[in-house]
C-alpha cells in the first residue's frame, strides 16, 4: 500500500488525506493535455474516492488514460508535500454519496449548505472514481 502507515511520513500523509477536504486531481485529455481541478475526496480502503460530475470532461480523460495524480496543498513555505500517483476507474457499482458514511462525515455540512443535501449532490456527482495509489511523493515535515 502507498503511502505506508507504518512509516512516519506515510502515516502523516494518510492523516492529511483523512483530514483535508480539498485535493487537486490531475487527469490527461485524450490529446495529452494535463488538466488539474480541485475535488472533494475520501481515503477509504487504501484508495482515494472522488465523486465526479456526470458532465465533467474528466470522464473522457479517464476513459482514454486511467493514470492520475492527486495532491494536497503544501505548507505556505512549500513543505509538507503529499502527491499520490495512481490508476483511476469509474466504478458504477460503488455506493452513491448518500450511502457512503465516511464521505458524509467529512463533507455532510458542505453538501447540505452548498448542494442541497446528499441526494441532490448525487444526482449530478454520480460517477464514483476510485484511485488506487501506485506511487507517493511525501516530503519530510
Amino acid at each position: 500500500m502507498i503511502p505506508d502507515p507504518n512509516d512516519p511520513r506515510g502515516a502523516r500523509a494518510i492523516a492529511r488525506l483523512e483530514r483535508e477536504r480539498i485535493g487537486w486531481l490531475t487527469t490527461v485529455t485524450p490529446e495529452g493535455q494535463p488538466q488539474t481541478l480541485p475535488v472533494w475526496f475520501v481515503w477509504q480502503d487504501d484508495e482515494l474516492v472522488v465523486y465526479g460530475d456526470r458532465r465533467a470532461k474528466r470522464n473522457a480523460n479517464l476513459a482514454a488514460n486511467q493514470r492520475v495524480t492527486i495532491h494536497l496543498d503544501t505548507s505556505p513555505g512549500g513543505d509538507d508535500v503529499v502527491s499520490i500517483e495512481g490508476l483511476a476507474r469509474i466504478d458504477a457499482d460503488y455506493p452513491r454519496i448518500p450511502a457512503n458514511p465516511a464521505y458524509l462525515a467529512k463533507y455532510g455540512e458542505w453538501i447540505d449548505a452548498q448542494l442541497g443535501g446528499p441526494e441532490s449532490m448525487a444526482a449530478v456527482y454520480d460517477r464514483p472514481i476510485r484511485i488506487r495509489p501506485t506511487r507517493a511523493v511525501i516530503s519530510s515535515e
